[in-house]
């Protein structure tokens, strides 16, 4: 609907009044247009290909931009209302944020039902996917890599943001060059504080890298970041978390007691600088926990006294175990596509994919994650139908476990009305 005073889609009153200190965010206005005419002037700057994400509030594409890659991260405004706040506190974020180890915002735009966010497209891949293909990797490496993370960590805190979801899924070559830089990427759950003394309540953060008063729900600031950076410090260096736990309530045991144990067999090549590092960041009270500041102190980042041990061996276990868990994730993400082609009030100008088996399965080679929204681009020209494509096989084992262990819960829960059908017969009978 027009803005009759105006001539204007009422959306642009609202970007002008959101984004009234950052110009350079809201679009020339169009008086003499719909709202979808001038969306498709901005969505025909995009070409979508390949999905690369996916969650709650929306899908995240890859396009092909007048400027080359991008990431384009949509939102369905439905699934956000009441909390359109969250995608304009994302875009003030990433407008402000500009640093070498930072993903790089490049565009925003609507439409009647969508939100657009573009950044840029990482290409060089995740940070331990990258590592396991070099020939070597030491622990001095491994200093370098960590500081290069927490230069961006460091500029984050002086402008009192604060990330969130720190983990090595996040952490993106930016291309595939050798020297490339080693950028932070999914601002999806960042917060910018209103003050140095503002206190978190939300829970936040992916299971194993989120600190204690996170889970503990006890509000929280700066510090989660610096808890995240020691997990993914001590899991660089030996190949495994510090904390193992399955469960919430044996992780948050786990984590509130700083039982961070270095063994033998995984930590004896490892400098003791290294083990010095994690333990300033591991500490489970937050007022007493390394701020960015003190942790780029340290002599280990300066790699002085770090070993020339190689750590592949340990890294590339690590790697297989992670590619059992993709298998399943893979799984989860295709019915995530899946309820988001559900939710789409637009079926005419849809940007989700029809297959969203398939969509999951070409996923796989995404070196770029965001949160559960993202940037934007244009459908691909309708193409000639192609032969029709097996599923690749870490998509298959992992459907194949996910039937395997729906199954076993039949059988258990079946086994259990079993039993209690038999306990009430032996009571009634005991009755006659």
């Amino acid at each position: 609907m027009l803005n009759r005073l105006h001539g204007q889609p009422e959306s642009y009153d609202k970007k002008y009044a959101d984004f009234a200190s950052f110009p350079a965010l809201a679009p020339v206005p169009h008086p003499k247009h719909e709202p979808k005419l001038i969306f498709s002037g901005y969505r025909s700057k995009y070409r979508f290909g390949r999905t690369l994400g996916a969650g709650t509030y929306g899908i995240v594409r890859e396009a092909d931009s007048p400027s080359g890659k991008v990431a384009v991260k949509i939102i369905l405004k439905k699934n956000v209302k009441g909390n359109e706040r969250m995608v304009y506190d994302e875009l003030d974020m990433l407008q402000r944020l500009k640093h070498d180890n930072i993903v790089r915002f490049v565009d925003w735009f609507e439409s009647r039902d969508k939100y657009y966010i573009v950044t840029e497209l990482a290409t060089g891949g995740e940070l331990f996917d990258r590592i396991c293909e070099q020939g070597k990797f030491t622990e001095k490496d491994a200093s370098q890599t960590i500081r290069q993370v927490l230069d961006a960590v460091n500029y984050l805190h002086d402008n009192n943001v604060v990330h969130r979801d720190l983990k090595p899924e996040n952490l993106l070559y930016r291309t595939k060059k050798p020297d490339s830089d080693l950028v932070l990427a999914d601002f999806g759950i960042a917060k910018m504080l209103d003050s140095q003394d503002e206190v978190l309540t939300t829970m936040a953060g992916s299971f194993g890298y989120a600190a204690p008063e996170v889970m503990l729900k006890k509000g929280h600031g700066k510090p989660v970041d610096m808890w995240s950076m020691g997990v993914i410090t001590y899991t660089l260096l030996c190949g495994y978390s510090p904390f193992r736990s399955e469960n919430l309530q044996d992780l948050i045991e786990e984590c509130s007691s700083a039982n961070v144990v270095f063994h033998e067999r995984y930590w004896k090549d490892v400098s003791g600088d290294a083990k010095d590092f994690i333990m300033g960041l591991l500490n489970p009270n937050p007022d007493k926990r390394w701020s960015s500041k003190e942790a780029l102190g340290h002599v280990w980042l300066t790699g002085k006294n770090a070993s020339d041990h190689n750590l592949l061996p340990e890294l590339k276990a690590y790697m297989a175990r992670a590619r059992l868990r993709r298998g399943i994730e893979l799984v989860k993400l295709a019915n995530r596509i899946e309820a988001l082609k559900m939710q789409e009030d637009d079926p005419e100008n849809t940007d989700v994919p029809d297959d969203a088996t398939l969509a999951a399965d070409e996923s796989r080679s995404s070196p770029f994650k965001l949160p559960a929204a993202a940037p934007a681009a244009v459908e691909p020209a309708a193409q000639p139908p192609a032969e029709k494509r097996s599923l690749s096989k870490t998509i298959k084992g992992a459907i194949f476990r996910e039937v395997v262990l729906a199954k076993v819960r039949e059988m258990k829960r079946e086994q259990e009305t079993t039993k209690v059908q038999e306990e009430v017969t032996k009571k009634v009978t005991g009755l006659e």
